[in-house]
């Protein structure tokens, strides 16, 4: 008795036509994942929460063009992911605006802040709040991580920091930073004091603030000149330009790094914390605490 035809087996072609079609759907097929230049088309992929970063926002006009130019690199990087922008205040489209004009679904909010603090504990959950039609997870700040270190290692260097300055006995470096008066923020700049130390070959770094806590750069400055540290660089820990960073750059003696603005490294980063909150489903808004001054001066050693 003749047993029927597997179907998951090739089958013989009853006229040269049958094997054309064939040919020419199989053709079809392979052709329809190149572009016309003869380069693939990227595989298409499962729907993703759209990232929104989320910026201070400046009345630097070099603020938005320098955040768009790092959102424009987390696209390269990822292509096909949804990425928005909003901002805190004085730059459009704000944080509320953009989560209004999403049609729903999941978002997650990816602050381009460095530490945690009053933004990112209130402003954010509070901006989540006003979208009830979509799904709101908060990442964690971009600081303190060792890529958010790259990035302020890069600038330096760019700024004519050199491999051989971390020997010398007379170098110094102050970490800018915005400051705040939450006690978590400060630790998280002190993390990354720690981590730019170690990488700087254990030259010592002054945390220094632009507001809300103390020591200044000036003082912080002065403090690592009576050290016996004459040769002091500025790390501008900062996302952007605007007037904290102006104003730290021009408080340095020798080296003025700048902001980490598009640097490579801090696209990866973006997309590090994106990843992060998209895998932690359970996640939830860090909770509020009482903010407390931070410590008057830190030096950091490796």
């Amino acid at each position: 008795m003749t047993q029927p035809a597997d179907p998951r087996e090739p089958q013989p072609f009853d006229s040269t036509a049958q094997l054309l079609t064939r040919i020419t759907a199989q053709l079809g097929s392979r052709l329809s994942s190149l572009h016309l230049n003869g380069t693939r088309r990227p595989m298409s992929t499962p729907h993703r929460p759209t990232l929104v970063a989320v910026a201070h926002g400046s009345r630097d006009p070099r603020a938005l063009t320098t955040v768009n130019a790092l959102l424009d690199r987390v696209r390269e990087l990822r292509p096909g992911l949804p990425v928005r922008l909003g901002h805190i205040e004085l730059n459009a489209p704000l944080l509320t605006d953009t989560l209004a004009n999403l049609e729903g679904g999941d978002a997650v909010l990816v602050p381009l802040l460095l530490s945690r603090g009053y933004h990112v504990k209130h402003d954010l959950p509070g901006a989540a709040a006003t979208a009830p039609h979509l799904r709101v997870r908060v990442a964690a700040p971009l600081g303190p991580h060792p890529l958010l270190v790259e990035a302020l290692y890069a600038r330096l260097t760019e700024a004519g920091w050199r491999t051989g300055h971390g020997t010398s006995r007379g170098t110094g470096v102050v970490l800018a930073a915005a400051g705040s008066r939450d006690p978590e923020s400060a630790a998280d700049t002190r993390h990354t004091a720690r981590l730019l130390s170690e990488r700087l070959g254990g030259v010592p770094v002054v945390l220094a603030y632009a507001s809300a806590a103390s020591p200044t750069v000036p003082e912080a400055v002065r403090a690592l000149a009576a050290r016996g540290r004459h040769r002091i660089a500025v790390a501008s820990c900062f996302t952007a330009p605007g007037l904290f960073a102006t104003r730290s750059a021009a408080a340095a003696p020798w080296l003025a790094a700048a902001p980490l603005g598009s640097h490579p490294a801090m696209a990866r980063l973006v997309l590090h914390r994106y990843d992060q909150a998209v895998a932690d489903r359970t996640g939830q808004p860090v909770a509020d605490r009482t903010g407390q001054p931070a410590a008057p001066l830190e030096l950091v050693h490796a």
